[in-house]
């Protein structure tokens, strides 16, 4: 390693410095005080002996076309989420980062553009914070394959999402949306509800996945719709999807009525289709049915997928445990039951009441222990107060009772004294 003094045109001094990488090819930087010059170089001998160091040359890709190859090598994900990833960097994160290089964001800028995206661009808070955690990840992928020295992705709370709480409706609700709604469509109605399944895990529900002898439904795939109007049959969103639902005594009859009625026999068969027999696309089934429906109810906002948060928040208030929840939704992890068990309205109504009725309940006196000496050292200890006479005593002797009911408390008391002549002999 050198430092090479050359002189610009200016006449100011540039200090060159050559340096080489473990692999052997040199590389260098230049700098405009010697002062800096060693300090780099100390700060790299210290990165290469330390095994920390990072190529500086790695980190000049460009954000936009480390996107791409980052998306590309991640064949696992859904069809859905690609579709996710792809509009949050065009939208959101490339047009303002995407000509930097990897090795120019700096955690000021990234500050900056996360606060634009809500002052400037008016982008919602649950976006905002996806595309956020999609930046953070692609920036710890290129931290961990060493183009960069560190994430700047590093601001507190900006990846968390704070969705407004979701409508819950109630029984006697949903009984009435699933009599208003299409009659062929009033068993997906009551699976969505009462045994928690989303729009896709339904639409690809077939025949041989359902087991009225025992009142189950096996869930082991779903059906999406992307924005190009494409239908793909997968697995669930999650590992944990795939999994059994029983489902309450009352829902069998109603399931039992609509395979005989709309499902061939065969164990292939769709157990939810349009009209026509066709797989149910969700754009169709929204528009022709879905939301007549609750129009006709006057429910307005109201999604389809808030029938699942309707069953679950149900399911939580019968006083099922976390993990029974996380089974039941096909969840993996324990974040989104814990949203289920909040106290809903008519819960927390009957808390009130019961600690009204607490209120209400006339005052009991606490037990009280009287501990016995000679007249001078007596102590009540006790919550309540002490028997009238023993407060007429003290007034007689001139102390001031306390209100508490305490006498004199001693830690460490001492025998009392020997009254004289007491040890004679």
């Amino acid at each position: 390693m050198s430092i090479r003094v050359r002189r610009l045109r200016s006449g100011r001094a540039s200090y060159e410095v050559r340096l080489r990488a473990p692999d052997g090819h040199q590389y260098t930087k230049s700098f405009r005080t010697r002062k800096e010059a060693d300090a780099y170089i100390s700060q790299e001998r210290a990165a290469q002996i330390q095994g920390t160091w990072v190529d500086p040359a790695a980190g000049k890709v460009l954000l936009d076309t480390y996107s791409t190859s980052w998306l590309a090598q991640r064949p696992a994900l859904r069809p859905r989420t690609v579709e996710l990833y792809e509009y949050l960097l065009r939208r959101f994160v490339l047009p303002e980062l995407g000509l930097k290089s990897l090795d120019k964001l700096t955690p000021m800028m990234i500050r900056a553009w996360h606060a634009r995206l809500r002052t400037e661009h008016d982008v919602s808070a649950t976006t905002a914070a996806k595309a956020y955690r999609l930046l953070r990840s692609m920036l710890t992928t290129a931290a961990d394959d060493e183009l960069i020295g560190r994430n700047p992705c590093i601001l507190r709370g900006a990846g968390v999402e704070r969705s407004a709480e979701r409508p819950v409706i109630s029984v006697a609700e949903v009984s009435m949306l699933s009599d208003a709604i299409d009659p062929r469509y009033r068993a997906l109605v009551l699976l969505a509800t009462w045994a928690g399944l989303r729009f896709g895990e339904a639409a690809a529900l077939r025949r041989g996945d359902v087991d009225l002898a025992s009142g189950a439904v096996r869930i082991e795939r779903q059906l999406q719709e992307l924005k190009n109007g494409e239908l793909q049959e997968g697995p669930p969103k999650t590992d944990a999807g795939r999994r059994v639902v029983s489902l309450p005594p009352h829902v069998v009859p109603d399931l039992e009525r609509h395979l005989k009625a709309n499902v061939r026999p065969d164990k292939s068969s769709l157990v939810f289709t349009s009209p026509d027999g066709t797989p149910l696309r969700r754009s169709n089934f929204n528009r022709r049915f879905w939301q007549p429906a609750c129009k006709a109810m006057g429910l307005r906002g109201f999604h389809f997928h808030d029938l699942r948060h309707t069953g679950n928040t149900l399911a939580a208030s019968t006083g099922a445990s976390t993990k029974e929840l996380m089974a039941r939704m096909g969840h993996s992890s324990p974040r989104a039951a814990l949203i289920y068990q909040h106290a809903t309205r008519d819960r927390d109504r009957a808390l009130a009441d019961a600690l009204s009725k607490l209120a209400g309940e006339p005052p009991r006196d606490p037990p009280r222990l009287h501990l016995v000496g000679d007249d001078e050292d007596q102590w009540w200890i006790s919550g309540g107060s002490p028997p009238a006479e023993d407060l007429q005593k003290d007034a007689t002797k001139g102390k001031d009772p306390d209100h508490t009911g305490w006498r004199r408390w001693d830690s460490n008391p001492r025998p009392p004294a020997c009254k004289a002549g007491a040890l004679a002999s």
